[in-house]
């Protein structure tokens, strides 16, 4: 018998590869894309984020931002590297406290490696320090980032958070928020949440806003200037936090007219829709040049020119509406934008009826109505609108028609059970259009396929609802008097 005699070299090989654990030798890197098919770049693989804690400090004279971002997540594979989403100038990332290597790739990668892999299951805490003025960066040829004059807004969709904290950005991977910013003394900082506290030292504030419930990274916001801050509590106990920039001009009545009545129409919502999901509502409108409004968590953008026109309850309606339909409970992928916005639509239609300005079904006839078979409209699937046509007027208004035909399908009474008990049936999580479709079954107890796919999914216009619609559409519809309010939305989010 003759045994092998190893030598030092081949011994001290082998005892390196005893050493190496499992994973670093199956680790590979995280994906550059969470995997949407409209934004392949966007969000990443390899982890799931719960939390992230921003410590930020702001000087809006230069648009200077400096940050530091802890970020706590769960690997969901061995992990030899993996990506954040950012744009500003990253100066030292570490991993569990550990230094790791960076590199930018692409339009908007941090591309972060560990100094050893990270197994599947491991908890991690990652911080990135970080600066940059926002304003001068731009991916894919556009920026998210609105300077005002006396500061800064980050408020967009589908992204946002590039410019200012580095994130996974997906709506698929919502986390906890807490956002710490120190500004110069007269300036001040909104984000989502409630306020925790603000202390003053040296010429600079620090304002820290805590979002408990978990929040798509695009519906994180934060607004940097000055602005007038009003604080009350809805008649159904919502604390309620609105801010105005000081220099809105001409527009700032009807700002105020239009927000102020944020609380009232929260409870009102309640009433369809259960519960407000979260600790505190309210909006802000800073002095930007843009034209839309969003879904901001608990904290709403608006901008100026929606009120260039007058006051306008009907779009504070429809973003309060997505803080359930959007916000609580959220798209698994963008294709599935049907449920925010034509959800959010049909709740500006209901206020119509509340306020006595023409019922849903009246809108639904105008709507119908107004578009002949050969118009574009109906080529549009507000069930997977694609990526170009995701926020066409269409998605809104043929996305509420759906609604309103689920409506006379399965009857009021499913019908209303169906539009309070979605937000609990998906709380703070995240659902899609066949998941909508198989709970409206559920409840109603109706099989919804046809309906489904004749409303969301054909490129063209569906036969009139039934006789008695069938009947209505011989005579042209008359224009409902709160038409002029709601078409003054339909740009609402075209960014």
């Amino acid at each position: 018998m003759h045994r092998r005699i190893l030598g030092p070299g081949a011994l001290a090989a082998a005892s390196l590869l005893l050493a190496i654990p499992a994973s670093a030798a199956s680790s590979s890197p995280g994906a550059p894309g969470i995997g949407d098919p409209y934004y392949p770049q966007y969000g990443n693989g390899g982890y799931d984020v719960s939390h992230y804690d921003l410590r930020l400090r702001y000087q809006p004279k230069t648009d200077e931002l400096q940050g530091t971002a802890t970020i706590l997540a769960k690997t969901t594979q061995d992990l030899s590297s993996f990506d954040l989403d950012f744009l500003l100038d990253v100066s030292e990332v570490r991993v569990n406290g550990i230094k790791a290597t960076f590199t930018t790739s692409g339009e908007h990668e941090l591309v972060v490696t560990p100094k050893t892999p990270l197994a599947k299951g491991t908890q991690v805490t990652v911080l990135v320090r970080y600066s940059g003025v926002p304003s001068t960066k731009s991916a894919y040829g556009f920026t998210s980032w609105h300077r005002t004059p006396d500061g800064g807004v980050a408020a967009d969709e589908p992204e946002a958070a590039w410019w200012w904290f580095p994130s996974n950005d997906h709506p698929s991977d919502k986390a906890t928020y807490d956002v710490s910013v120190a500004v110069p003394d007269g300036t001040q900082a909104l984000s989502n949440g409630t306020l925790q506290s603000s202390t003053s030292k040296l010429g600079w504030t620090r304002y820290n806003w805590r979002e408990d419930k978990p929040q798509a990274t695009y519906l994180a916001t934060l607004a940097l200037g000055r602005f007038d801050v009003v604080t009350s509590t809805s008649e159904g106990g919502v604390p309620v936090i609105n801010a105005y920039s000081k220099d809105l001009g001409a527009n700032d009545g009807a700002a105020r007219a239009s927000v102020e009545r944020t609380g009232e129409l929260v409870d009102w919502l309640s009433g369809y829709f259960g519960p407000y999901p979260f600790s505190s509502a309210g909006g802000y409108v800073p002095n930007t040049t843009t034209g839309y409004a969003l879904e901001t968590q608990t904290r709403v953008y608006y901008s100026p020119k929606q009120f260039a026109a007058g006051s306008n309850a009907s779009v504070v309606v429809h973003e309060l509406a997505h803080q359930w339909y959007g916000d609580d409970v959220s798209l698994k992928g963008w294709k599935d934008i049907w449920i925010n916005e034509g959800f959010a639509r049909y709740a500006q239609w209901l206020w119509s009826e509340h306020e006595g300005e023409g019922t849903t079904r009246e809108l639904a006839d105008y709507v119908y109505a107004s578009h002949p078979a050969d118009d574009p409209f109906w080529t549009v699937k507000p069930g997977d609108p694609g990526p170009d046509a995701q926020f066409d007027l269409a998605v809104y208004d043929r996305g509420a028609l759906a609604v309103q035909a689920l409506r006379e399908e399965i009857g009021d009474d499913a019908f209303f059970a169906v539009l309070k008990g979605w937000p609990t049936e998906h709380a703070y999580g995240n659902a899609s259009v066949a998941d909508f479709q198989k709970y409206a079954e559920q409840v109603s107890g109706k099989p919804l396929t046809a309906l489904f796919d004749t409303w969301l999914f054909q490129p063209s216009k569906p036969d009139a609802r039934g006789a008695a619609a069938s009947a209505r559409s011989l005579v042209k519809a008359a224009q409902p008097k709160s038409w002029k309010k709601i078409e003054a939305t339909n740009d609402v989010h075209a960014h």
